[in-house]
């Protein structure tokens, strides 16, 4: 198993290639694997430059590439990460993003937590949503998502945009240049979206036509609004 954990697990005065070689040997690795696995890791991450400084000299971006490094250096089956774009600028975010989507594709089993709801859409298969202690929400993420769909597209184009038909609902509309705008509108029972398409091609130049699926970051805040007791939800709304 490897486990990443939020707050920072380094000795701080140990060299970064030492403390490597110290935590791999923990794990079982034989040493001349165990060198071999820690060069391609700090190549692989281009902090090769950093293997003879202390940890406490890297900032805290490099101190999680270490982190990183250390938890699946070992190659487990098992990967617990806590947080573990935490510290990285978009680039290096992105790099542990690759990294980890690489590992699941090679067959790890990966338990991911956190508070980034983006992050939840781009790597897992399945979630779980958690308030207060307590699950609110599981499964698969697409199946979630679709879930709690509300037969709403979203559409934007060029025209004067009157929706009056009792198919129909105008969810949010916005007016921009040039007589151009963007709409949400909600379909009610029975209704098709080539229904919506062919009322709106009747009245406007119409460039975008999507289905408006919500993020699970908009799932997550709605299913706590609805499971949370009306006594929070007052002093929530009030805070608000």
């Amino acid at each position: 198993m490897g486990y990443l954990p939020e707050e920072r697990g380094l000795y701080k005065k140990m060299k970064v290639g030492e403390q490597l070689l110290y935590l791999a040997r923990l794990r079982g690795m034989p040493r001349a694997e165990a060198v071999e696995r820690i060069k391609h890791w700090l190549n692989r991450f281009d902090i090769k430059a950093w293997a003879e400084k202390n940890v406490e000299d890297l900032s805290k971006g490099m101190q999680q590439k270490v982190q990183f490094i250390a938890t699946v250096m070992h190659q487990p089956s098992l990967i617990i990460l806590d947080e573990p774009f935490s510290g990285f600028d978009p680039i290096n975010a992105n790099l542990i993003k690759d990294e980890i989507l690489r590992l699941r594709e090679e067959g790890a089993t990966i338990i991911f937590s956190t508070h980034r709801m983006e992050s939840v859409e781009e790597l897992c298969d399945n979630i779980a949503l958690i308030n207060r202690a307590r699950k609110v929400l599981d499964g698969p993420v697409g199946t979630i998502r679709n879930q709690f769909k509300t037969n709403t597209y979203e559409v934007e184009g060029q025209g004067r945009l009157l929706v009056m038909h009792p198919d129909f609902e105008v969810v949010e509309q916005k007016a921009r240049e040039n007589d151009h705008f963007y709409a949400r509108i909600q379909l009610h029972a029975g209704t098709t979206p080539n229904d919506l398409l062919r009322f709106l091609i009747g009245q406007v130049q119409v460039h975008t036509f999507r289905e408006q699926i919500p993020s699970i970051n908009e799932i997550f805040i709605r299913r706590v609004r609805e499971t949370m007791p009306e006594t929070l939800l007052e002093t929530a709304n009030a805070l608000l």
